[in-house]
């Protein structure tokens, strides 16, 4: 064992939430060192060489919900972060070949106006939609981009928050107040089938509330995850995942943070209830008199953390939570562009950057079912994208005509029966490009390679628990101020010194910086 150097601050895991929080740190004057297992930064928003000449933009590949007033605090534009003029359009193919249902994130006249071809009332109801949303948003993007409250506690701080709270909430008025304590708890197929008629619309925007969730769209409490995915969706970075990471790394290094790349974290030291430091794998100490974690709950607590040290209460909420990945991701290298039969007329050139393969809100039910039994779905709801199509002339991810794919097949058991190997993989493969090739049916004779990543690959990848990219379920009990665990839902650990800052803290998971950055926050 070697001894080793000290810092004021240790912080675990160098994806977009560890450089957020340390950033923060090191520009308040703190002495930060960050800890990334593998040999580089960006946990799963980094991009990596997957055949010869083609690089993925990484598993996480939407930047929509990363938070602008955020980039501003750790001034990314001075780091090279741009934003999008335009957002890449969501197109719902139709299996028959027919016109596209297509979504505008940034556009609701657009996409109403192109939904009036699809159903006489649809444009006018997804403007209605829209309206609703964006009044419940701001009270909800208030909740999600705050600490969540101290309830605990009754000093005349902690009360004026929580009245604060109260007062936002108020202030909806009866209509819309009534509307949100409504909805909260829906299931999204409910919420969808009462407002539009169009069941490709409906599959475009129920995919956000079942993204890597245990649930399909008839569960109870989807329609909360479509919710807060609508009212925080802003602007996506220029480049993708890789840009933003990148940013983040400069912003990183020019605050003084020092950055360690294949440095695995094997256990915290901890005496009597105080964090002392960490011990890396290769026998290095590294001491410290804080530490903060970006891993997965369940990592931290029930690996990092000797249950010894532990009140049995955090070992019991440990084992309890649930983190079932269910969304596995498939990497495709192909030979020329990706046509989606009937998308001709709404893409001039072609190129579609984005496109969610379904049906209708059965279909997906459908393909949740058989994950219940640790079973493969004949067909499972892909969320597909093209990221070398707004790479071209920045990054390329791909030689000249050529392009990478990245698929989210949806409704992938973790604990698949018999367990995973490679004929599984292939079987997965097989049903990827099967669901794929009946909507672009030229693509399975346009891969070149295929690189496929089931939610057990996901979690010895990425130390993923359960191989969930959300790093637990977004489900009532486990969403919000319930995050993690109420011992740990304000970042700070019952052990003196440990500080949470990933995903499965408030206000979840996806590639927002806001764990990071109210983690650091608390800690300050």
């Amino acid at each position: 064992m070697s001894t080793s150097g000290s810092a004021n601050v240790v912080v675990i895991g160098g994806g977009h939430n560890g450089l957020v929080c340390a950033t923060l740190l090191a520009r308040a004057g703190r002495q930060v060192t960050l800890l990334e297992r593998r040999g580089f930064l960006g946990g799963l928003a980094a991009g990596e060489e997957f055949h010869p000449g083609f690089r993925s933009a990484g598993v996480h590949l939407d930047t929509a919900f990363f938070r602008p007033a955020l980039a501003a605090e750790l001034d990314l534009e001075h780091h090279g972060l741009r934003w999008r003029e335009r957002e890449a359009a969501v197109y719902a193919p139709d299996l028959a070949g027919g016109d596209p249902v297509v979504l505008y994130p940034d556009d609701v006249e657009a996409t109403a106006g192109g939904l009036q071809t699809h159903s006489d009332s649809d444009g006018s109801a997804y403007r209605s939609w829209c309206s609703d949303v964006g009044r419940l948003g701001g009270f909800l993007r208030g909740v999600l981009d705050a600490p969540p409250p101290d309830v605990d506690s009754r000093t005349l701080g902690a009360l004026w928050e929580l009245g604060k709270k109260g007062l936002a909430l108020r202030r909806l008025g009866q209509r819309d107040m009534a509307e949100l304590l409504r909805v909260g708890p829906m299931c999204v197929a409910d919420w969808l089938n009462e407002r539009f008629a169009t069941d490709r619309l409906k599959v475009l925007l129920a995919v956000s509330a079942i993204t890597s969730a245990w649930t399909g769209p008839w569960s109870a409490g989807t329609a909360l995850p479509l919710l807060v995915a609508q009212a925080t969706r802003s602007r996506s970075v220029q480049g993708g995942p890789a840009a933003l990471v990148d940013a983040l790394t400069a912003a990183a290094r020019a605050a003084g943070v020092t950055l360690r790349t294949d440095c695995e974290v094997q256990r915290l030291l901890i005496e009597d209830g105080v964090v002392k430091g960490v011990r890396l794998q290769d026998g290095e100490e590294l001491e410290a008199g804080h530490v903060a974690s970006s891993c997965d709950p369940k990592q931290l607590l029930l690996d990092l953390v000797s249950p010894r040290d532990l009140p049995p209460v955090l070992v019991r909420r440990g084992l309890a939570w649930r983190n079932r990945g269910t969304t596995a991701v498939v990497h495709l290298a192909l030979d020329g562009p990706l046509h989606f039969t009937g998308c001709e007329k709404a893409v001039p050139d072609g190129l579609v950057e984005r496109a969610i393969l379904g049906t209708d809100i059965d279909s997906l039910e459908r393909a949740f079912d058989p994950v219940k039994y640790g079973e493969l779905p004949d067909r499972p709801c892909l969320e597909v994208s093209v990221p070398s199509v707004s790479s071209q002339g920045i990054a390329p991810m791909a030689p000249k005509g050529q392009h990478v794919v990245t698929i989210q097949a949806h409704f992938v058991p973790y604990g698949l029966a018999g367990g995973w190997n490679e004929d599984r993989r292939q079987e997965l493969r097989e049903c990827v490009l099967k669901t794929l090739a009946c909507y672009a049916p030229d693509a399975p004779g346009r891969v070149l390679a295929a690189q496929v990543l089931t939610p057990y690959d996901l979690e010895q990848r990425y130390r993923l628990s359960g191989g969930h990219l959300q790093h637990g379920e977004h489900t009532l009990d486990q969403f919000l101020h319930l995050r993690p665990n109420p011992e740990c839902a304000r970042y700070a650990t019952p052990l003196k010194g440990l500080w949470m800052c990933g995903s499965g803290s408030h206000p979840g998971g996806g590639v927002t910086g806001m764990p990071g950055a109210l983690g650091a926050r608390s800690m300050l």
